[in-house]
């Protein structure tokens, strides 16, 4: 079955730079040791992402479209991937700048003006030349793909959205008359709930998200409990 736009898709994927084949991105932990880009806070395995969402990169996604589940390679251009360099974004900043943050500039390093993030790329003459361009922008690169399955079960469409829009685990999934409770470890904020069910609803097909936590789950349970055991 062709994927199309909207669809669900478990996936596993490699990205690596087109020039050399360096690994940048991976769903694969030993890979990422191996390319000494691992992270602790990183959740490796493979991914569930809603086709045409932007969840990944968008033009990565967008060549989902139309392939049937199984292994294949993209390449994309800078233009569909991390961007053309952008000459506006590579600017000279005063030495005195850094040392009001206690910050020692030498090439090389990442740092953060002002909330932009850049890297510097020379320092002279009482002033530093950092690029605010993405890393990798300017670059070709290259994809591997596993898409696994198209998945279809809504609870794993739930699942797999907070997975990789908010880095957590759903402790209980409840589906109902197209209407799904959903219980997490933390509470979310009123806005982030109201955000998120309408999001999650479009993308999943439910008329109603309801966002619980933990506790709230338990107290509810319990109720119930007590119900069963007055009408016996």
């Amino acid at each position: 079955m062709a994927i199309k736009e909207g669809d669900f898709v478990e996936v596993d994927y490699t990205g690596k730079l087109k020039e050399d084949g360096a690994v940048f991105d991976t769903t694969d932990e030993s890979l990422a040791k191996e390319a000494d880009i691992h992270s602790e806070n990183m959740v490796y395995g493979p991914v569930i992402v809603c086709v045409g969402k932007g969840h990944i990169l968008k033009g990565l996604e967008q060549k989902f479209i139309g392939k049937e589940p199984g292994k294949f390679s993209i390449d994309l251009p800078p233009e569909e991937a991390f961007g053309k360099k952008d000459a506006s974004l590579i600017q000279l900043i005063p030495n005195n700048k850094f040392k009001e943050n206690k910050i020692q500039p030498v090439p090389g390093l990442q740092v953060n003006i002002d909330g932009a993030l850049g890297i510097i790329r020379r320092v002279g003459g009482g002033r530093v030349l950092v690029d605010f361009n993405h890393p990798l922008s300017g670059r070709e690169i290259t994809y591997d793909i596993d898409i696994k399955r198209i998945v279809t079960d809504k609870k794993e469409q739930i699942t797999g959205l907070l997975s990789i829009l908010m880095k957590v685990k759903p402790v209980d999934i409840k589906i109902e008359k197209d209407e799904a409770v959903v219980t997490l470890k933390q509470e979310l904020p009123a806005k982030v709930q109201e955000h998120m069910s309408k999001e999650f609803c479009n993308m999943v097909k439910l008329k109603k998200i309801v966002f619980k936590k933990e506790e709230e789950k338990k107290k509810t349970d319990e109720k119930e409990e007590n119900k069963t055991v007055e009408k016996k």
